[in-house]
């Protein structure tokens, strides 16, 4: 071949791959928003009225910053609620009936004893091509029963870990609900006044070891990790033990922790197939995630348990209404690239689509600050 022939081979082939990223950042652009409206991507069951309901019901509509590709509300919005909003039992009915098509939470929510022995071997959801076994220390923690049967609640907290629930003053209101979920076994002592103490169900992702408690490499973090666990007093820890390769030596010391201490704490392990359940539910209504964040996720196992949700701290912008910087955590210094296409979660998305819900009465979607109790 040859020299200006493979030039312009090799001409062609650049061009190309310049048309792709610019119409792969015309799609992105658009799939996470402009401030005039918002994609009519959602699930069949719960079609928004309107592009201006959806726009103005919590918060702005994700967008792009004007040259640096991150993620800001607009400035100019007054950061309240609205107040017109109003449970829509009919919806919330709707939707928990097309996702009992999909998942049983009271089922999925966690694997029982009966299905499972000391030994067997496992393929990680995420990871079909590597295997765990069981160990006893886990197979003595899984639940004879599911841990939300029977369960029904008026009210239902999910609370997430955005750091706009930092001087939120939702503490009060948080644990006035009848159950509360959190995410990842965030820490509520020190932040009480804003986020709550009380706790029903926390999930908690094996990277939390290592990330919030320094993988037990000291007895001071050992000791702190103890405490955290302690406090649950009852609840039920959530944990993802089959998800992901990496993270068996994690679960298993904490396992280990809660039999050697005897704490009062009753340990779920999600189903395997749960996961692609809420996945295939979500897509089929046309919401295109590439997988739940934990807060979704929880949202879509409690409508089975739950008959109006609210949800707090799920924001996925590094800045609130009033263009004040947020921190991703509210209880920590660690960052995220809401935009970036090889992370595992759609946040944009998701936020959008819990928005839509909002605005219809699905759930309520509490993006500021709570109204002060005396």
């Amino acid at each position: 071949m040859s020299f200006e022939l493979r030039s312009l081979m090799f001409g062609i082939v650049i061009l190309l791959v310049i048309f792709l990223i610019i119409a792969d950042i015309s799609e992105v652009e658009e799939e996470i928003g402009n401030r005039g409206g918002v994609r009519k991507r959602y699930p069949q069951s719960f079609t928004p009225k309107s592009s201006r309901d959806v726009g103005t019901a919590v918060g702005p509509t994700p967008r792009a910053e004007s040259g640096c590709g991150v993620l800001s509300p607009p400035r100019n919005s007054s950061g309240q609620l609205s107040t017109e909003w109003s449970f829509n039992r009919t919806l919330s009915n709707s939707i928990r009936k097309n996702i009992l098509k999909f998942l049983d939470a009271e089922r999925d929510i966690s694997i029982l004893k009966g299905a499972l022995k000391p030994g067997d071997v496992v393929h990680y959801v995420f990871d079909r091509q590597s295997t765990t076994n069981v160990s006893e220390s886990l197979y003595r923690l899984l639940p004879a029963v599911s841990p939300m049967k029977g369960q029904h609640h008026q009210q239902c907290a999910i609370v997430g870990n955005s750091g706009t629930l930092l001087n939120s003053s939702c503490g009060r209101e948080i644990d006035a609900h009848d159950f509360v979920i959190r995410c990842n076994l965030a820490p509520v002592e020190e932040f009480a006044r804003d986020v709550g103490q009380r706790t029903s169900l926390v999930t908690m992702n094996p990277s939390v070891v290592q990330r919030a408690f320094q993988d037990l490499s000291s007895e001071a973090w050992r000791e702190r990790f103890l405490r955290r666990l302690r406090g649950l007093d009852g609840s039920v820890l959530w944990i993802p033990a089959f998800m992901a390769k990496g993270g068996e030596e994690r679960v298993e010391w904490a396992v280990r922790l809660i039999l050697q201490h005897a704490l009062n704490v009753r340990t779920a392990v999600p189903s395997l197939r749960l996961l692609h359940a809420v996945r295939g539910y979500w897509l089929t209504n046309k919401v295109l995630i590439k997988r739940p964040t934990t807060g979704l996720l929880m949202y879509t196992l409690a409508t089975r348990f739950c008959e109006e949700i609210h949800l707090y701290g799920f924001w996925p912008f590094p800045r609130d209404l009033q263009g004040n910087p947020v921190k991703y955590h509210y209880y920590d210094t660690l960052t995220y690239e809401y935009t970036s296409q090889a992370g595992p979660h759609a946040m944009p998305l998701e936020f959008r689509t819990l928005r839509a819900l909002h605005s219809q009465g699905a759930l309520r979607l509490q993006a500021g600050a709570c109204q002060a109790t005396t």
